[in-house]
């Protein structure tokens, strides 16, 4: 049984990386921001639209968090999102920050939504500064805080199977030392 939390800004990675843990493991994978994404869809909202109008109605963040939390409850799970490792830093068994510049997190954005850099640099720069300050309002969680995190990856200079080696080798001993203690 593991519960594995994938946290981390837009376009650093952390969802491809989640999917990839949940098959290396056979663990089954639950994005919070896919519930973002679906409740923005069924509103007419873009994600940066609900995002500034989750900074005047708490409910959203609050739904999200708590299917979030409800779905961490469960075994052999991976949970990404943004805010997923610290909503379940007391379920989580590992949890694990994936990260990477704005510059390259953005041309990332772009390139995976078919946008103009710009315009992705935009939406990223108002998304992060109104998810900042509904997590430190709503929360009192500042997520540039990463003291909570067993695992720390920049994937700036990594490829993805780079980045999951390096993961899957640190899961591997925290699975391997959490079975030694058992014993």
């Amino acid at each position: 049984m593991v519960r594995i939390a994938v946290s981390g800004p837009p376009g650093s990675g952390k969802t491809t990386q989640a999917k990839r843990i949940a098959d290396a493991y056979s663990l089954v994978y639950y994005s919070a921001g896919s519930i973002f994404r679906e409740i923005a869809r069924s509103k007419g909202l873009t994600i940066e639209e609900l995002s500034i109008q989750a900074t005047r109605d708490p409910s959203i963040d609050l739904e999200i968090d708590r299917r979030t939390f409800q779905l961490a409850s469960e075994d052999n799970i991976v949970l990404d999102g943004h805010l997923t490792a610290w909503i379940t830093s007391d379920i989580a068994d590992f949890k694990i920050y994936i990260t990477a510049p704005l510059n390259i997190r953005v041309l990332r954005i772009a390139a995976r939504d078919g946008k103009p850099f710009n315009q992705a640099l935009r939406e990223t720069i108002i998304r992060e500064t109104v998810q900042r300050k509904r997590f430190i309002e709503y929360y009192g969680i500042d997520p540039t805080d990463l003291s909570i995190f067993n695992l720390i990856v920049d994937t700036s200079t990594l490829t993805v199977d780079e980045t999951f080696a390096i993961i899957k080798s640190s899961i591997d001993k925290f699975l391997k030392t959490r079975k030694t203690a058992n014993h």
